[in-house]
C-alpha cells in the first residue's frame, strides 16, 4: 500500500541563488506574507544602510509589480555591499521567474536575469598586478 505524502503549502517557499562578482545570495520567497525582508538575520534597512542599495536589492519586485506580496529571507556571503545588493536582486528575479514564467520578458528587459560575471583578474607570475609589469630600464 502506498501512502501519498502531502506537503503543507502554508510554509512552502521558493528558493533561488543569485550571484555577482564574488557575492552569492541564497534567496527564499515566502508567498502570502507581510513583505518582510530579512538578510543574514537583519532587516533590509539595517543591512543595506543607503536607500540606493535598498532600491537596487528590491527592484525585481518593483518591475513585476509584486511589492509586499512576498517575504524574503536571504543568506549573503562574499564580495562588497554593492555586489551583495545586486546578487540579492538577481536571486529574487530568478525566484520570481520560478513562480511565474510570464515575468521573464519584464525581468529580461531590465537585465535582472543576467549574471554579471566580471571578476578581478588574477595576478600573474613576474608581474606586480594582473597586467602591471615592473619598471623597465635599458641599463
Amino acid at each position: 500500500m502506498t501512502v501519498a505524502k502531502t506537503k503543507v503549502t502554508k510554509n512552502k517557499y521558493i528558493e533561488a541563488v543569485g550571484r555577482r562578482k564574488t557575492s552569492i545570495a541564497r534567496v527564499r520567497l515566502l508567498p502570502n506574507t507581510k513583505g518582510v525582508f530579512m538578510i543574514n538575520d537583519k532587516p533590509l534597512k539595517t543591512y543595506f544602510m543607503t536607500e540606493e542599495l535598498c532600491l537596487a536589492a528590491t527592484i525585481p519586485f518593483a518591475k513585476t509589480e509584486r511589492e509586499g506580496k512576498y517575504s524574503v529571507t536571504a543568506k549573503i556571503s562574499g564580495g562588497g555591499i554593492h555586489s551583495q545588493a545586486e546578487a540579492l536582486a538577481h536571486g529574487i528575479a530568478r525566484a520570481l521567474l520560478k513562480i511565474d514564467e510570464a515575468n521573464k520578458p519584464i525581468l529580461r528587459q531590465n537585465k535582472l536575469l543576467t549574471r554579471d560575471s566580471r571578476m578581478k583578474e588574477r595576478r600573474k607570475f613576474g608581474l606586480k598586478k594582473a597586467r602591471k609589469s615592473p619598471q623597465w630600464s635599458k641599463r
